[in-house]
């Protein structure tokens, strides 16, 4: 079952090359989130491995999202990227579910994996976003992109020191904003029990950035 749910899934995704310019690969999310069917898959697969792998120990789910207008970009897009410029780039925002078995994810598709799997595992969500969107106190972080800088912000109350979260995105490419993520939970003194995302760009090697956390994918693609 588990196999056909996956086969659901990476049939759905897209590839453009050439897009939006010339040695660009772009990895095309879309049809998954327009298909019931395989939208459904990707949330139970990622929902039953951290049932498996954690069990009820989870209080938090934290999503990051880095979205490029409606898809995923490849390695190549990464390196060709200080060439090109930015005005194709959304920097992602975040929607953080209450445990990590209670998703949070990050803007913008962020916010549809991240409470869509914080329902599958009967959890809360949890907002992560850019500086200046929350109200209230909040803790925040700056980190590096390819194309500039960005920070991620939380209100300071949103967890509680001790508290258990899994960090949710669609893609982890250089793993600078999930990194930036664990970061910004770590200052509110909550642990990160693992990050999950959709799709991995494998050659990218993001997840070295996460260090000793776990990361587990769906989709690998060099």
């Amino acid at each position: 079952m588990a196999d056909s749910q996956l086969q659901l899934v990476a049939r759905r995704i897209r590839s453009f090359p050439d897009f939006p310019t010339p040695g660009v690969l772009f990895r095309d999310i879309s049809p998954v989130l327009k298909d019931p069917d395989s939208f459904r898959a990707s949330i139970n697969l990622l929902a039953n491995h951290l049932k498996k792998t954690h069990g009820g120990k989870i209080d938090y789910i934290a999503g990051k999202w880095i979205v490029r207008g409606g898809g995923l970009w490849s390695p190549r897009d990464y390196e060709a990227w200080p060439m090109l410029g930015n005005p194709h780039v959304t920097v992602p925002y975040g929607c953080l579910p209450t445990s990590q078995l209670s998703p949070t994810g990050l803007d913008s598709r962020g916010f549809l994996f991240g409470p869509s799997l914080a329902q599958e595992l009967g959890l809360g969500c949890v907002l992560i976003r850019k500086r200046g969107k929350l109200p209230g106190p909040t803790v925040s972080t700056s980190y590096t992109l390819e194309y500039g800088k960005a920070d991620l912000e939380i209100q300071r109350d949103a967890l509680e020191p001790g508290q258990k979260v899994v960090i949710v995105d669609d893609l982890l490419a250089t793993g600078g904003t999930m990194h930036a993520a664990c970061d910004l939970l770590g200052q509110l003194q909550a642990e990160v029990l693992e990050c999950v995302s959709l799709v991995e760009l494998t050659s990218l090697k993001g997840r070295e950035k996460l260090g000793a956390v776990p990361f587990f994918s769906l989709l690998q693609y060099e």
